[in-house]
């Protein structure tokens, strides 16, 4: 078995596909209304996008009673700072909970947290 992607749905698909090419320097290589995926060039696994009309975002941090979080992804940078204003520049929102030092979530257009992570 392999992996090969992680999905994310979305209102829509595309709009999200650019924000995480534009953040990860990723080509887009499917590009369908329903369905568009980013591939990064070493052939590793990528992410896909998945049209979902009744998107709902999590609510991060979880709340009781409102969707919850059923992934997130992790992204090593080397400098959070600079990492965060290109996440800015491309469309995310800092999220107002902050849980670590080293670690500064944000959401996506969609209103996915992902997050932003360095070892230093």
């Amino acid at each position: 078995m392999k992996l090969t992607s992680t999905v994310l749905g979305a209102r829509d698909p595309r709009a999200l596909a650019v924000f995480y090419a534009t953040l990860l320097g990723w080509a887009i290589k499917t590009d369908e209304p329903e369905w568009v995926t980013l591939r990064p060039d070493d052939g590793g696994p990528g992410l896909s996008f998945q049209l979902e009309p009744g998107h709902v975002p999590p609510e991060w941090p979880h709340a009781d009673g409102a969707q919850q979080m059923q992934l997130h992804l992790d992204i090593e940078v080397d400098d959070l700072d600079a990492a965060g204003v290109i996440a800015i520049d491309a469309g995310a929102g800092l999220a107002a909970f902050q849980p670590q030092e080293k670690v500064r979530v944000y959401l996506d257009p969609a209103g996915h947290p992902f997050c932003l992570w360095t070892r230093e």
